[in-house]
């Protein structure tokens, strides 16, 4: 793969986090009833990441969970011929049941991952809602989801491939578009 463009560098991505943090607060009223929960494995960090500011907005701390939706997903006999898929566990350390869910993830693009998401989060109860933020939308969905926070709307072709990477987990934080080799 060629590396095509650098998207968000260390600063946009702070600035489109700050972004969505206010757009949360702002639509549902405050953050009362409400629940991160970041997909594993870059939508924890950023899901810790809109906690912080979220804290810094409504000097009120938002509880933040983890999702595994390994099993939950209809891609797994394609995803790991060889082996057994690994199961890191889900950790949500509140009832879900009539809480406003916030979905985390880095990329949004063919809706499967969120709504594979959904059904393990359904799974642990029935939340009054589930909304979700994305850092980067690249389009190209399968599924009719759509995200209620996005940090970038990246138009992409099938030929190219968004790759978020965040200190946490790589040491940097950028967002960059690759081109796949032909």
């Amino acid at each position: 793969m060629n590396q095509k463009a650098i998207v968000l560098d260390e600063q946009a991505i702070r600035r489109a986090l700050t972004r969505i943090a206010h757009e949360i607060i702002e639509h549902n009223k405050g953050i009362e009833n409400c629940l991160l929960v970041g997909i594993k494995t870059r939508g924890i960090y950023l899901a810790g990441r809109l906690a912080e500011r979220i804290e810094q907005i409504e000097g009120k701390s938002i509880v933040v969970g983890e999702l595994d939706i390994t099993l939950y997903r209809d891609d797994l006999t394609t995803k790991t011929t060889d082996r057994e898929p690994l199961v890191k566990g889900s950790d949500i350390p509140v009832d879900v049941e009539n809480k406003k869910v916030i979905l985390v993830d880095d990329v949004l693009y063919t809706g499967r991952t969120v709504r594979a998401a959904m059904d393990a989060l359904v799974d642990m109860g029935r939340p009054n809602q589930i909304q979700l933020a994305v850092l980067v939308d690249r389009g190209h969905r399968e599924l009719p989801i759509r995200a209620d926070y996005v940090g970038k709307n990246v138009p992409t072709s099938g030929s190219e491939k968004i790759v978020v990477t965040l200190k946490e987990v790589d040491e940097l934080d950028q967002v960059t578009i690759f081109e796949k080799n032909k």
